[in-house]
């Protein structure tokens, strides 16, 4: 059982730049798939971006070009580097790991 707790949220004016991490209570090097999702009010939790073992990513359609997954398994930690933000980004955001699901936290785009 792997436990996450990510950092980083906060509010931002559109435009502008979070680095959200995830930092997990152990060695990170042997778990396959590690992604980002995030929960909009009112909407369903959705995948923003995973990274394997081997460094391979995928994103969402919305993010793409302006996010950017990736681990360090050294720190035992992902990060998830976020420019150009937009108010639609506004949401909850959570890290997974085999099947485990950190606290969230929370990104507000707004002026």
């Amino acid at each position: 059982q792997v436990q996450l707790v990510e950092s980083g949220g906060g509010l931002v004016q559109p435009g502008g730049s979070l680095r959200l991490s995830c930092a997990a209570s152990g060695s990170i090097a042997s778990i396959n798939v590690m992604g980002w999702y995030r929960q909009a009010p009112g909407k369903e939790r959705e995948l923003v971006a995973f990274i394997t073992s081997g460094g391979s990513t995928n994103y969402a359609d919305s993010v793409k070009g302006r996010f950017t997954i990736s681990r360090d398994n050294v720190k035992n930690t992902v990060y998830l580097q976020m420019n150009s933000l937009k108010p639609e980004d506004t949401a909850v955001y959570y890290c997974k790991a085999r099947g485990e699901w950190g606290q969230g936290t929370q990104v507000t785009v707004s002026s």
